[in-house]
């Protein structure tokens, strides 16, 4: 849906030559012109206007110097800086640019007709007067010769197997009549035709194809030749095939004309000579001739230059030049250049650039040259409000294709309406004023501008088209009509056309110099006579050419481009057009760096910046780059919308973002997964952005048309309807987008909740509100979802009014308060799903309404809603069953949940109606009802409670049921516990709470929660139990408070090792500091012993007791060193015996196995789980029956297992483990030991504290010293196998040979390591030493 907008009008100063021009071709390095005419060859710059080079063709004889002389072609050849040039009288001849001579390399003596080189330029194909073709090299050898007309069909003839007849076959439509239709006369060349061939080449330089009259018929006939010079296929006769011919550069098909008896048509032919397609010219027959057909480099664009048959009343025909396009197989005329009937003015010679693909070469009879550069532009309104209809226009010839894209989404060549022209369009452009943005102004190629808007009213446009369908787009009309009188000399001098306010129109014109621009403000003349003129208010001049021009609807800018790149800011809305740099906020004047087919005027961060794009595909803000890769863009209110070629499509909103954070946001891949990136198909180009929607259209390479709604679009949308109220609109996007409806709320709690009645009158629909209430959740969407955009604040959720409550149960309240308020009958399915989807659901609530709706009978006047009373009732015409009501409710809830729930409003009635409803068979329910019945109330309640395991409601309802249902009671509290909440029940003073209570301490001790079990008894009164309680948790304080009649010994403390509580009871509360003495002595408390002896002044007890109790602890620890001393002595030496004998078997099993044997690693020198499992069986064996026992018969096991028995298998673990246990408690005595010398030393038992320091220095001595014999290397774990990316063979090899960890259990594991030693204690007296 794009057209050509003409960018650069190049107009070139005439020539003072002779004669006039014949043909002439581009030179690529350079840009200048090769012309040749009848007298001499000129190079000739179109951008200075000055002639470079020339050179007669008449002084040495190449052409007659009457100006007879013809020139059959003319060709650059950049390789060899030189120009080719064949004459008709025969002659090749080489003109060197570099040194100015002419060379003639070959001559003809029949003469040329054609001459036509291949695109690589290495063949070159020449047609003589003797109807042949020759092919020679670049450097002019020949290489081939052959006749133009052959009589076979050529190396690609058709094979015909011979399957049936003419008479039999299958002729589609036209019926069996088309087998006796006789063959069409074979019709000769029009009279016009000027019988000359025409040679073309395929754009891979392949296959060339000549046109040529046929001899025999007199018709032309078209004949692929390859690149030897072999005829390939002859083309069908084709009655009224005229005399264009051109293969299509990058296709198959050559184009060429055909007369039809009714009408003039473009031809399409295959490489084999068959027709493919055609369309149809704007001609009326025999209007017009084509004297060439001409496909641009990309093969998108096809010239067609025509001339009219018959002459004006001057006696000079008209002559026009038109471009086509083709999309989804339909052929548009895009432009049409009237060169009027003046002599001087019409083209003598057309090109197309070969290094440019839409750059236009048109040399006129007067010699004045012009340069036409072309671009590919969308047609756009540029409206960003609700009034634009998304118009986008087509330009076809002399009609205009209108799609409006906000009612309907047309693919092309179909549209909305077409506008008919009284001539070709060349350009469109809709006006810049908003709310005024669907009108459009039409420039036709007679220098016409034509208004057009939309309709008063009184123009009758059926509501229904004929077969019923309805009428979604109103066409535009034609309100006025301007003639643009602006004196320029040319075709499509006025270019770049904007409608910028009402009348007024900006445009482009030429300069008075080659390098200059006008830019012109168009308004009506004051003085209007017949027909309405419009005529240059104002212009300024602009030193280079105009490329781009673009104004902003809400600002009133107006930007121009020039071909450099550099931008100029217009100030036209003043007398006098003024023309200034560009500048940013700090004064420095801005320019892109390389020119931009396409620029919009954007503003980021409050600042306007022009955004361009060029032919490279590079995206340009300013001077800045910020992409690579975009293939088109459209600016949309506060958004960039752009494709690129990764096929994504990026939304970008500008108002949050400086240019920096765009050119970021483009090149980081890392954020192709947010909203603002979407996948779109490869090719795919913008063609419009819907205003105050969510649609953004897109169109394919192959031309159709696809919607989409970007996420980014769509959320910005929504966000502007949420702010604006339009609840409807949010509401049924969300929903077609599949968009999460708690965007509704999480958007703006506190406006939503302000505004619920308004959200429920916009959406008037229950299912809708119904659907909103049964997706909401928890969850705010607009911090894990839809993240606003940076720079946008949200209201917090607590500032709602629900800072405290939840979100669902605070929608789910206020939309119901509201419903019930408005219409409660109308909103009943709404209420209930209200009801059930809060966070803990009011499924008996709901339950009710639906029974209300059975049963009752509002009074007059009022409608009772949950306690709600509502005055004024409305009508019943949506009213709610109470049958309907219920079987949404199941379809809410799950049946079964649903019938509990009902049996737990103790409501039979409504039972029985929810069981009918459900699947149940009535034999499942109906006597378990009747049952229930007869019981008596509360205790039925109590019934229906336990059922459904709503344990305090049973215990509730049961303690109203008399003393005879205690018992009952007591066990359900027992069994669920609930002693807390049946205390509550029953009096303080009762005997009930006394029994309860009990229950409860009993409930507690079996706990471990004797202290709360105590209170609970010394609260009732439960003395005995109670200290018993207290004893048991040695809570001797509540003890005591409880017991003070009940004497309390000691016993209990000393028994548990706490020596000093015992004293501190027996000191303070049975005031006896013989006993407490007497406790210390007993636990070891020496210090405290001896200071409550002389706190008390008990001497004698260090008689009586201290000394006797010091020698026995002496004897005691010495007799228990000598004896750790000697278990730790005979356990090493056991255990070095062990060893060594699991050594020799390891090498008895390797000599055995051989040295290869792969078990003989796995054994290690304290393996001795692989040793059990090798030599004894039988306890491996039983201990994996063991693994699957109790866990009393694994400890068993594994007493077994570390049996200290000689020649067990496992002996050396235990060994191990022994020792471990050793060397644990005799570090644990050092402090016992630290405090039994100073007593001994204090009392001058000073040999007896001597020996018994000396005798536990020798034990740690001892252990200190063998802990590296036992613990060695070998027993400890080695190193893994170094294995992974970074290992190599050798250096697994050798981690393999070190020594392997012995295979032992994970609970054995930590034998494995020695045990540390707590050397920092200090234990000794240095007085003993």
């Amino acid at each position: 849906m794009r057209n050509l907008k003409l960018l650069r009008c190049l107009r070139s100063p005439e020539l003072r030559s002779p004669g006039c021009p014949r043909c002439f071709s581009v030179r690529t390095d350079t840009g200048t012109l090769l012309i040749v005419s009848q007298f001499s060859l000129t190079e000739y710059d179109p951008q200075s206007g000055e002639v470079v080079n020339e050179v007669s063709l008449t002084a040495e004889g190449y052409l007659s110097e009457d100006g007879s002389g013809v020139v059959a072609g003319i060709q650059d050849l950049p390789d060899q800086e030189a120009v080719c040039v064949a004459t008709a009288k025969g002659d090749v001849i080489v003109y060197h640019l570099n040194t100015n001579e002419l060379e003639c390399v070959g001559s003809v003596d029949s003469g040329l007709t054609a001459m036509s080189w291949s695109p690589d330029q290495e063949l070159v194909t020449l047609s003589t007067g003797q109807e042949t073709v020759i092919l020679m090299t670049k450097d002019f050898e020949p290489l081939s010769e052959v006749a133009i007309h052959q009589d076979e069909f050529g190396e690609g003839e058709f094979i015909t197997v011979g399957w049936g007849k003419k008479e039999t076959q299958f002729h589609g439509s036209e019926g069996k009549l088309a087998a006796q239709r006789k063959a069409a006369e074979v019709q000769p060349a029009v009279p016009w035709d000027d019988r000359r061939p025409r040679i073309t080449w395929r754009g891979d330089g392949q296959l060339f194809a000549i046109s040529a009259i046929c001899p025999h018929t007199g018709c032309r006939k078209v004949r692929v030749w390859n690149r030897e010079c072999i005829l390939q296929a002859t083309s069908e006769v084709v009655n009224g095939l005229e005399q264009p011919l051109c293969w299509k550069p990058s296709g198959s098909l050559m184009a060429s004309t055909q007369r039809h008896p009714n009408k003039h048509s473009v031809v399409f032919m295959e490489k084999n000579g068959l027709l493919h397609g055609d369309f149809t010219l704007p001609f009326t027959k025999d209007q017009v001739k084509v004297k060439e057909l001409l496909w641009n480099s990309d093969s998108t664009v096809l010239a067609i230059w025509l001339e009219d048959l018959t002459p004006g009343e001057d006696g000079n025909p008209n002559t026009y030049l038109q471009l086509w396009t083709v999309g989804n197989s339909h052929w548009y005329l895009k432009q049409s250049l009237h060169f009027g009937c003046e002599p001087s003015r019409a083209p003598a010679c057309v090109c197309w650039d070969p290094e440019k693909p839409l750059r236009l070469h048109v040399l006129t009879q007067g010699w004045a040259s012009f340069t036409y550069d072309w671009g590919w532009f969308t047609e756009r309104s540029l409206g960003d409000d609700a009034w634009d209809n998304a118009n986008v226009a087509v330009i076809d010839g002399a009609k205009v294709l209108v799609t409006t894209f906000r009612q309907c989404v047309v693919p092309p060549p179909m549209c909305a309406y077409e506008l008919q022209l009284p001539a070709a369009v060349n350009q469109v452009t809709f006006r810049a004023q908003p709310q005024r943005t669907n009108e459009l102004a039409v420039l036709t190629a007679d220098g016409r501008l034509h208004i057009y808007g939309p309709g008063t009213g009184e123009e009758k446009v059926p509501e229904t088209g004929p077969c019923g369908f309805r009428v979604v787009s109103q066409p535009s009309v034609l309100q006025r009509t301007y003639s643009a009188s602006v004196d320029q000399q040319g075709v499509l001098l006025m270019r770049l056309l904007l409608w910028l306010r009402e009348d007024v129109f900006a445009a482009v014109g030429c300069g008075d110099g080659p390098t200059e621009s006008r830019i012109l403000i168009l308004a009506p003349a004051e003085r209007q006579g017949s027909e309405r003129q419009l005529e240059i208010r104002s212009e300024v001049k602009v030193e280079g050419h105009v490329i781009s021009m673009c104004s902003s609807p809400r600002s009133g800018t107006l930007a121009v481009q020039l071909e450099d790149g550099q931008i100029r800011r217009v100030f036209w809305d003043t007398l006098k057009v003024a023309v200034t740099d560009w500048k940013d906020s700090m004064g420095c004047s801005v320019n892109f760096p390389l020119p931009c087919v396409h620029t919009a005027l954007c503003a980021i961060n409050g600042q306007e910046h022009l955004i361009g794009l060029t032919e490279r595909s590079h995206l340009y803000i300013g001077n800045c780059e910020v992409a690579s890769n975009v293939s088109s863009f459209v600016m949309y209110d506060e958004f960039l919308l752009l494709t690129t070629h990764a096929h994504t499509c990026r939304c970008l909103h500008l108002a949050t973002m400086s240019v920096k954070d765009v050119q970021a946001a483009l090149s980081s891949e890392s954020a192709q997964n947010d909203e603002s990136a979407r996948r779109v198909e490869r090719g795919s180009r913008i063609v419009t952005v819907v205003p105050q929607d969510t649609r953004l259209v897109l169109q394919m390479p192959r031309g159709n048309i696809e919607t989409i709604h970007h996420r980014a679009l769509v959320l910005a949308q929504l966000r502007k309807w949420l702010d604006d109220l339009k609840f409807r609109e949010a509401f049924e996007s969300m929903r077609k987008l599949r968009i999460n409806l708690n965007l509704v709320y999480d958007h703006s709690p506190r406006v939503f909740l302000e505004n619920v009645e308004w959200f429920l009158k916009q959406i008037d629909s229950v299912n809708h509100i119904n659907l909103f209430l049964t997706e909401l959740k928890e969850e705010d969407t607009t911090k894990t979802m839809y993240p606003l955009p940076v720079g946008k604040a949200c209201q917090p959720a607590s500032e709602a009014g629900g800072g405290v409550r939840k979100k669902v149960d605070l929608v789910c309240d206020a939309l119901r308060s509201a419903m019930e308020t408005l219409d409660p009958q109308k909103y009943c399915l709404c209420i209930l799903t209200s009801h059930v989807r809060k966070t803990t659901p009011e499924l008996e609530i709901a339950l009710q309404k639906v029974h209300e709706l059975r049963g009752e009978n509002y009074p007059k006047g009022q409608v009772f809603v949950t306690n709600c009373v509502l005055m004024n009732p409305p009508s019943a015409e949506h009213a709610v069953g109470a049958g309907e009501a219920l079987k949404y409710l199941l379809f809410l809830v799950n049946v079964n949940e649903l019938y509990e729930h009902s049996l737990g409003t103790y409501d039979f009635d409504l039972v029985l109606m929810v069981a009918e409803k459900s699947q149940k068979d009535p034999k499942e329910y109906l006597p378990f009802l009747n049952m229930l019945k007869t019981l008596e109330l509360n205790y039925q309640r109590y019934t229906i409670d336990k059922h459904l395991k709503r344990f305090r409601k049973a215990l509730h309802h049961l303690s109203k049921c008399g003393e005879e249902h205690f018992t009952e009671l007591v066990n359900l509290v027992k069994d669920q516990r609930l002693y807390s909440e049946a205390l509550q029940l029953y009096p303080s003073d009762s005997q009930q709470h006394k029994v309860l209570t009990v229950a409860y301490a009993e409930y507690l001790l079996e706990q471990q929660q004797a202290e709360e079990a105590g209170l609970l008894l010394w609260r009732c009164g439960e003395m005995p139990r109670a200290l018993q309680a207290f004893v048991s948790c040695t809570s001797w304080r509540h003890a005591l408070a409880v017991a003070t009649h009940i004497p309390v010994t000691q016993e209990k403390l000393l028994e548990m090792r706490r020596a000093t509580e015992a004293a501190l009871l027996l000191e303070q509360y049975a005031k006896d500091c013989e006993e407490a003495i007497s406790a210390l002595v007993t636990g070891a408390a020496w210090e405290e012993a001896l200071r409550l002896i002389y706190l008390y002044s008990r001497q004698d007890i260090i008689e009586t007791h201290l000394k006797p109790a010091l020698l026995e602890a002496h004897s005691m620890q010495v007799a228990f060193l000598e004896s750790q001393m000697a278990l730790f002595t005979r356990y090493k030496s056991r255990l070095a015996v062990v060893l060594e004998q699991k050594e020799k078997t390891k090498l008895l099993l390797i000599d055995e196995d051989g040295p290869d044997c792969g078990e003989a690693e796995l054994y290690s020198e304290a393996s001795s789980v692989l040793t059990g499992s090798r030599f004894g069986s039988k306890y491996s064996h039983s201990n994996s029956r063991i693994s699957s026992r109790s866990s009393k018969n694994r400890r068993k096991a594994e007493g077994k297992k570390h049996s200290l028995k000689e020649g067990s298998p496992f002996e050396d673990i235990a060994l191990l483990h022994a020792l471990i246990q050793i060397i644990h408690v005799t570090d644990k005595m050092r402090e016992e030991i630290h405090s039994l010398l100073r007593a001994l030393v204090l009392f001058l038992f000073d040999v007896r504290a001597s020996s018994l320091q000396a005798k536990y220095s020798e034990l740690l001595q001892l252990i200190e010293t063998s802990i590296p014999e036992i613990w060695h290397e070998g027993l400890q774990p080695g190193p893994a196998p170094i294995t992974g990316p970074n290992s190599t063979t050798n250096s697994i090899t050798a981690s393999l040979q070190q020594p392997r960890p012995p295979l032992v259990s994970q609970q054995d594991a930590e034998i494995l390591m020695p045990p540390k030693m707590r050397q920092s204690i200090r234990w000794e007296l240095s007085i003993l030493k």
